[in-house]
């Protein structure tokens, strides 16, 4: 497998009042295409923020990281932009939907936000995705009718509406019961063995099962990979 992600000396901080809280430190480590990465830590420990600058959601203050190939570390907001609809799809705790829209419309956003393609093509794929996490019946419903479960199942269907190279989770299975976090990472498992790149954040040490690679961080900072 190829690198699909390599960070070289990344560092991030952030300006607190008149301080600098250097919040990751001297990061090296790589990715590869189809690995199903676990980023494990307490709160505070820099999880959530290596990811969001890992997907464009952020960034890296100094450091080279490389995606797909190319160098990254200081591209325009617009490029982050291009590359994040082009490449990524991201899970969220709370399923960030819209509720005065239906579930299809919902899943289909991504693909408008993309432009130029036929509403029959953005159909056909809607259905697809919701099918393919079982809620092809929900395709008229809204948000509010459904559990916290199908939600997330619902936010699941939109980030692979683009047919991504790396989906981001964080922390997918917060708000669920144990049971329907279960059926959540089953979800994730069969996509990332069907060639998906999976990179989740969670502090849940029972969910390491399902990962092919574990990066533990404590005050930004690797304590090992396993």
């Amino acid at each position: 497998m190829s690198n699909l992600m390599e960070l070289k000396n990344i560092n991030k901080y952030y300006n607190l009042n008149k301080d600098k809280l250097h919040v990751l430190k001297s990061l090296n480590f790589d990715i590869e295409q189809g690995e199903f990465v676990m980023i494990m830590g307490k709160s505070g420990s820099g999880k959530t923020t290596l990811m969001n600058s890992l997907g464009f959601l952020d960034r890296f203050d100094d450091g080279i990281y490389n995606f797909n190939g190319e160098d990254v570390t200081n591209i325009s907001e617009n490029k982050k932009s291009e590359l994040r609809n082009k490449y990524m799809g991201f899970i969220f705790q709370q399923f960030h939907l819209i509720d005065s829209l239906t579930i299809g419309k919902n899943v289909e956003l991504p693909l408008l936000y993309k432009g130029g393609v036929p509403h029959k093509e953005r159909k056909e794929l809607v259905e697809k995705y919701l099918k393919l996490v079982g809620l092809e019946e929900k395709i008229n419903r809204f948000p509010k009718e459904l559990s916290g479960g199908q939600q997330q199942r619902v936010a699941i269907a939109r980030s692979l509406i683009n047919d991504p190279y790396v989906i981001f989770a964080d922390e997918p299975t917060g708000a669920l019961d144990s049971e329907t976090s279960i059926q959540i990472m089953d979800i994730l498992k069969k996509l990332n063995e069907e060639g998906k790149t999976i990179i989740m954040v969670t502090h849940d040490g029972d969910l390491v099962k399902y990962a092919t690679r574990v990066i533990r961080i404590k005050d930004g900072v690797i304590l090992e990979e396993s």
